[in-house]
């Protein structure tokens, strides 16, 4: 049995520039990962086929899981007859803005890489990623990167870091942002706020703190508007909201205030962790 870890991503900042002729968008975005998310376990079979389990029912069918999806696509592309057994300890809520699904699909790159002796590249997996989902690449390796167009154009940075001491605490309200919401209504901002970022010291977190969904999701949603608000309430140095929603996260001054804040939370989400900047997987 091989395991993988499938970590949580948030975005630090987050503008829509253009809207493409294909109806798309162009993005730029900073990407992070935390060292909250699944757990991936496999073993091969000999039989060809794909399984997988759940620590719980999940509400989506099999041909659904990005997991499936991509084992299905690495069987394709490079004519696999191995198969595997999968089972995904599912921590990540749905329609959260965390990365989720995509996370899990990047894990299922990794571990069959290894568990299938497939030697692909980290650029090779990213390349098959793209087809699976837009934040698919970036999950490959994770860590922190810029990112343009949907979100897979990748400018891999140096290992960010949270303030010494300080702690983040991610939570998902009892409610979900389809993504036609999230963009109904939302102007493009143009490129001008993406160029200033790139040159600034986005290292300072607070400063730079920006996501354009806020701007149409918030005012539909409410309860993420109260959530955020709460978290700075309870002493956070700043909170954003992560992706579309509906996941906001904040960054508390001490690990204990960020772990008092998630109790006091706990009743009103339907998920909430105490995490770390993760600096991701080798290249």
């Amino acid at each position: 049995m091989i395991h993988e870890f499938a970590p949580a991503k948030i975005n630090l900042f987050l503008d829509i520039l253009d809207k493409r002729p294909d109806g798309y968008h162009d993005l730029g975005t900073l990407f992070q990962t935390i060292d909250v998310g699944d757990e991936l376990s496999a073993e091969a079979n000999t039989s060809g086929e794909i399984s997988m389990r759940y620590n719980f029912p999940q509400e989506y069918p099999l041909e659904k899981d990005l997991v499936y999806k991509a084992a299905l696509l690495l069987k394709q592309e490079l004519g696999v007859r191995a198969g595997a057994d999968f089972y995904l300890e599912k921590k990540m809520p749905l329609g959260a803005g965390l990365g989720g699904g995509s996370a899990d699909a990047a894990a299922a790159f990794r571990l069959l890489n290894r568990l299938w002796n497939l030697n692909l590249s980290s650029r090779e997996m990213e390349s098959l990623g793209a087809k699976i989902g837009a934040d698919v690449p970036f999950l490959i390796c994770g860590g922190s990167a810029f990112a343009e167009g949907i979100g897979d154009r990748l400018t891999p940075l140096s290992p960010l870091t949270l303030p010494a001491g300080s702690a983040l605490l991610v939570a998902t309200p009892l409610c979900a942002v389809p993504t036609k919401a999230a963009y109904a209504g939302c102007i493009p901002s143009g490129d001008a706020r993406w160029k200033a970022y790139r040159k600034s010291d986005f290292a300072d977190f607070k400063s730079g703190a920006f996501n354009k969904f806020e701007e149409t999701v918030l005012p539909q949603f409410p309860p993420i508007a109260r959530l955020k608000q709460e978290m700075l309430s309870l002493g956070a140095d700043f909170a954003l909201m992560s992706g579309s929603g509906a996941s906001v996260f904040g960054v508390f001054p001490s690990r204990l205030q960020a772990e008092n804040a998630a109790k006091k939370l706990a009743p009103t989400v339907r998920y909430e962790a105490v995490a770390d900047f993760f600096c991701g997987f080798s290249h």
